[in-house]
């Protein structure tokens, strides 16, 4: 029994040190790429690490693809983010680092989206891993084709996303229906507690009654 609780306690330790490490995994997912006129949007880039590569320097550079092709120096990530020097007036205090601190999520965001927003972005991404005996580097570059509307979705003078619309339709259906099915799931349950209920109140008085009604009625004595 000692052993087996020994076991058990490493293996709780071994569980909650995975716990802790599970923590900071790190997930590429991918960029939205559709964003409303007037709102603010989230370009998603991320360059995930392993635990012993945190300490990795990282520097960023995104870029804007207009229709004619050309590639433009939107911002800057080198120790901290900044605004390139002859940036154009379009961009000039609309974009803001959104990433994180450990530089695993080496994000932007626009705000107040405008229309001549829509087009492609390239993050690209360089990091310099020091070890204590040698260093490496690696690189990684995430295009995003980005498409501003006017509106989400226009419906009886409302704005909103059409999933967002279907989604909560079907959330209420789901409920009127969950609602309506455990409301008969508690009727019957009811009735059926009653019907047993009686079933035992009229066993029970069966049972009571027949030693009364064999006093009053005696057999025939028995003769040898």
């Amino acid at each position: 029994m000692a052993t087996q609780g020994k076991v058990g306690l490493h293996l709780l330790l071994l569980y909650l040190f995975a716990v802790q490490d599970g923590s900071l995994v790190c997930v590429d997912v991918p960029s939205e790429t559709e964003a409303v006129k007037g709102g603010f949007m989230k370009l998603t880039c991320i360059f995930c690490m392993k635990r012993e590569e945190i300490n990795a320097w990282t520097t960023v550079d995104w870029y804007y693809i207009g229709a004619d092709k050309s590639s433009v120096l939107i911002f800057q990530y080198n120790g901290e983010p900044r605004e390139p020097k002859n940036l154009k007036d379009h961009w000039r205090g609309r974009l803001v680092w959104n990433g994180s601190k450990d530089m695993q999520d080496i994000s932007i965001g626009i705000q107040n989206v405008s229309l001549n927003d829509t087009g492609t972005y390239e993050c690209k991404a360089f990091r310099l891993y020091k070890y204590e005996s040698f260093t490496l580097f690696g690189n990684k570059t995430i295009t995003i084709d980005l498409h501003v509307k006017e509106t989400a979705y226009l419906l009886e003078g409302t704005t909103t996303d059409i999933t967002a619309l279907y989604s909560e339709i079907m959330m209420y259906v789901l409920l009127v229906f969950l609602t309506f099915w455990l409301l008969v799931e508690m009727i019957y349950c009811y009735r059926k507690i009653s019907k047993s209920d009686e079933q035992t109140q009229d066993s029970a008085t069966d049972y009571l009654a027949i030693p009364s009604e064999n006093k009053e009625n005696p057999g025939p004595a028995v003769t040898e």
